[in-house]
């Protein structure tokens, strides 16, 4: 099949090289002209496991392909995939720009028959609108019909997603059953259940799961807060829970909170969606505050340790990426406790494995080491703000010999309590 995907960026660009190494011929489009020069060599502009892999070994089979061309992307593509972003304005409506500019050209330059298949998040009545821009040009039936085909990838996992998909979500029309069909033959290889269902439905099966998502883990902090105050351990606690089917494991670790690029973003969307058709969502709200509470609990465990004033002291950080396994900084609550400190007067040292030069774009002022030893080096307190495997693999009598006093704040909960007392820490985790 002849495939096109417009948007290199963690969704577009895993589509794309995975629906290659499927045996298909893709053709991904950016407007970013330094980005696909570099793709072209089979440099991948951000961090994701398996990614450069995938990338280089379809570039060299000769099925995938780049360009900042829209009309040699599309030109003989027979199922179009638009995975722009949708960024949140500053009152948490999706920002729709990108996906009508791709609209619009699209309806310049289709001229035989396309599907194109909308992977980017958008809230209720964005294809009414995609469809009234189209359809100023071109025949809807004849030149196109569109399909709502939202992305699952969890970033550093999103790889290992793309080829096992817990399911296939297709929403079309009422009578565009063929062209579900279509897409679900697309997806076979990947043994997944096929989900076919309306657009609406489709867009709000993408939006409940992040916000369930989004509530399980605000939940878990919640209960975290209380097993501080009782003297029991919210591990232990979710380890229990997770025997339940009817709940599950996934996403009930205690810690920060969430952020990233996708949860928060989507949360805020469909609060703001939801006010739109005139009902104020109450319970999500909660969620998004109960996020932001958290972040602030971080730092009153940091002022229980050193006291209420910050100013002068100096606070080593082990994580800065928003989760292990990506290089994404984006709306990541590390940087944001690190924020936090700083406006108290505490000079702050960070180590990520990934993600240093992308924090320093965000914050230009962090003071960057070499390796988490540099950051203990002369530090009040060790901070771990986000869960890297090799964090737990470190030399921590070194670590506790370069403290100025041996104190850690684990606020993803990655190390082992006991452990860390027995090696003479005083330890601090999220609900332990």
């Amino acid at each position: 099949m002849n495939l096109c995907v417009i948007g290199t960026g963690y969704v577009g660009l895993v589509t794309g090289a995975g629906f290659a190494e499927l045996g298909n011929n893709v053709v991904c489009i950016d407007v970013d002209k330094v980005k696909i020069d570099n793709l072209k060599k089979g440099v991948v502009p951000f961090y994701e496991k398996g990614l450069k892999e995938l990338v280089d070994r379809n570039l060299k089979a000769g099925r995938i392909k780049f360009t900042i061309s829209m009309k040699e992307g599309i030109r003989d593509a027979r199922i179009i995939f638009v995975a722009v972003g949708t960024p949140s304005k500053e009152d948490g409506e999706a920002d729709l720009s990108q996906v009508i500019k791709v609209a619009e050209e699209l309806a310049d330059l289709i001229q035989d028959y396309k599907i194109i298949a909308i992977k980017s998040t958008v809230p209720v009545g964005t294809f009414q609108l995609i469809r009234e821009v189209l359809t100023g040009k071109i025949k809807e039936g004849t030149h196109f019909d569109i399909v709502s085909n939202p992305e699952f990838l969890r970033e550093g996992d999103a790889v290992y997603d793309f080829f096992h998909p817990t399911r296939v979500i297709i929403g079309v029309d009422e009578g565009k059953e063929r062209v579900a069909d279509e897409i679900g033959e697309l997806f076979r290889p990947l043994r997944a259940p096929i989900i076919k269902t309306s657009i609406i439905n489709a867009q709000m099966i993408k939006y409940a799961s992040n916000v369930f998502l989004a509530s399980r883990i605000s939940f878990i902090n919640e209960i975290a807060n209380i097993c501080e105050r009782v003297g029991a351990d919210v591990n232990e606690i979710a380890r229990g829970m997770s025997f339940d089917k009817r709940l599950g494991e996934g996403y009930l670790r205690a810690g920060i909170g969430f952020g990233g690029p996708c949860l928060v973003k989507d949360l805020k969307a469909l609060i703001k969606m939801a006010e739109n058709y005139g009902y104020e969502a109450q319970h999500l709200k909660s969620i998004l505050i109960k996020n932001e509470h958290q972040v602030k609990h971080v730092v009153f465990k940091v002022k229980s340790m050193l006291g209420e004033v910050l100013y002068g002291k100096t606070i080593g950080v082990l994580g800065l990426t928003f989760k292990p396994g990506t290089n994404d900084t984006r709306n990541s609550l590390a940087l944001k406790i690190i924020d936090l400190l700083k406006k108290e007067g505490a000079q702050v040292k960070a180590y990520d494995p990934k993600g240093m030069e992308e924090a320093k774009i965000l914050m230009n002022d962090l003071i960057l080491c070499q390796d988490p030893y540099e950051v203990a080096l002369n530090s009040d307190l060790l901070l771990i703000l986000t869960g890297w495997d090799e964090f737990k693999d470190l030399n921590f009598n070194h670590i506790k010999e370069k403290l100025k006093e041996p104190i850690i704040i684990d606020g993803v909960n990655l190390l082992d309590p006991e452990k860390m007392r027995n090696l003479g820490f005083v330890y601090r985790g999220i609900g332990r």
